[in-house]
Order: C-alpha cells, then sequence, then structure tokens
C-alpha cells in the first residue's frame, strides 16, 4: 500500500482528522484520540483487538509497537509490504475500536453510531 493510499484509507473513516505530531509523523485521530500513526521511515503503527495482536505478533506479521504494546498497538517496518486491502481493514477496525471508548455525547456531536454490542 502506498503513503497516499493508506492516507486516503484513513482520511475515509468518519470524524477522522490528521495531525503532524511526534517529529513529523502523520497521526490519525477521531474524537481527539489516536487509532493510527505513518512515521516518516515507512513504517505504520495501529491499534488493534486483543485477538488481532496475538495473531500478529505470533506470526511475526508485526512488532509490539514502542511504547503502545500494552494497549495493543502492532508496528509495521514498511507500509509498501503489506496489502491495501489488509490495511483497509485494520484502519476501519481501529477506528471503531477507538471510537467505541469515546462518551456517548462525544460520538453524538462527531456523528457517529453507537458501538455495537
Amino acid at each position: 500500500m502506498t503513503p497516499e493510499a493508506f492516507e486516503a484509507a484513513a482520511l475515509a473513516l468518519p470524524a477522522t482528522e490528521k495531525v503532524i505530531q511526534w517529529g513529523g509523523a502523520d497521526v490519525y485521530k477521531v474524537g481527539g484520540r489516536v487509532f493510527a500513526i505513518a512515521n516518516l521511515a515507512g513504517g505504520l503503527s495501529i491499534k488493534v483487538s486483543d485477538i488481532a495482536y496475538a495473531v500478529l505478533i505470533e506470526t511475526g506479521r508485526a512488532r509490539p509497537a514502542p511504547y503502545l504494546a500494552r494497549a495493543k498497538w502492532v508496528a509495521f517496518e514498511a507500509l509498501e509490504d503489506l496489502d491495501a486491502e489488509e490495511v483497509r481493514g485494520w484502519l476501519a477496525a481501529a477506528h471503531a475500536l477507538v471510537a467505541a471508548k469515546l462518551t456517548r455525547k462525544a460520538r453524538a456531536a462527531l456523528g457517529l453510531a453507537p458501538p455495537a454490542v
């Protein structure tokens, strides 16, 4: 996946904003909370579910994200080596995980649906 395609996929998710933080990294947020980070070296860090975290780490596809592993974030070394459809799915899941942790009032203000039960 190209960095441009990644950015387009991330920004296509509801109420997503992109900011430049932490030494020039592209940081994608929903409701002010981070769900994905694309760094200048071409790597990617993303929030995943507990099950996805275990699978991605155990299979060696990803490594625990520095400083964020305890919150179930994974890091990939090179965005270009990843399948575009798979990355879009991870982005949607990361967005949903983070949005679900927002308050009901914050989700309503952003026009986001209530989390699925």
